[in-house]
């Protein structure tokens, strides 16, 4: 588990506790004090989570506008737990990963666009360090998620450390082992040192490794 994912889903079950301990008073009426410490922080974890316009933030946003007053009932309670408890199965069912995956696939590949578009204008340096940018960054995403240590290790380390565990084989192999250097070269500004061979086989590869894993 990454160790966003697992601050995440540490903080969702301390949260589950805290609205489970939540009182209630007179005609079952929750403790309003105590009821919107628990929900302002409950929306924030869901919103940091999932992002503001997921069904779950939506939907406890949307029950936020029905309270009255502050007065919340047993079952306007009961409500508010069913979304939060929702959102906490779905990040201790690893689904966070899957929503993170999609995002990072959207973006990568909004660098992959336009670094082919600046090959076809004849920029192939430009275009290498948009590619290069791109698959490193990807590259990182995946080893993590794959638990891999990856902070702070440099492009090589990370490509020989999927070796290692197998996540990379037959011809992504061979494709990879060029990327370093094609990387160093990008992004050490030593323009003189790449082609626009070099840009082409960075964005074919990291087009389809997005493909794959994204």
């Amino acid at each position: 588990m990454s160790l966003i994912r697992a601050d995440l889903a540490k903080r969702f079950s301390e949260l589950a506790i805290q609205g489970d301990a939540i009182p209630f008073y007179g005609n079952k009426v929750a403790s309003e004090k105590q009821f919107h410490a628990w929900a302002i922080s409950s929306l924030h974890v869901i919103q940091a989570a999932f992002g503001k316009r997921s069904p779950h933030s939506v939907r406890f946003e949307e029950e936020l506008t029905k309270v009255s007053r502050g007065y919340v009932s047993e079952r306007e309670l009961n409500i508010f737990r069913g979304i939060f408890l929702g959102a906490k199965s779905d990040i201790d069912g690893g689904y966070l990963f899957d929503f993170q995956s999609a995002i990072s696939g959207e973006i990568f590949g909004d660098f992959v666009a336009s670094a082919k578009a600046a090959l076809d204008r004849g920029e192939h340096t430009v275009a290498s360090v948009l590619a290069c940018a791109a698959l490193e960054d990807s590259l990182k995403r995946f080893a993590a998620a794959n638990e891999l240590n990856v902070e702070d290790k440099t492009m090589e380390d990370i490509v020989n450390a999927l070796k290692s565990k197998g996540l990379v084989s037959g011809s992504q192999k061979g494709l990879l082992a060029a990327m370093p250097r094609i990387r160093n070269h990008a992004m050490h500004a030593n323009w003189d040192k790449l082609t626009p061979e070099d840009a082409g086989s960075v964005i074919g590869f990291v087009e389809q490794f997005l493909l794959a894993n994204f």
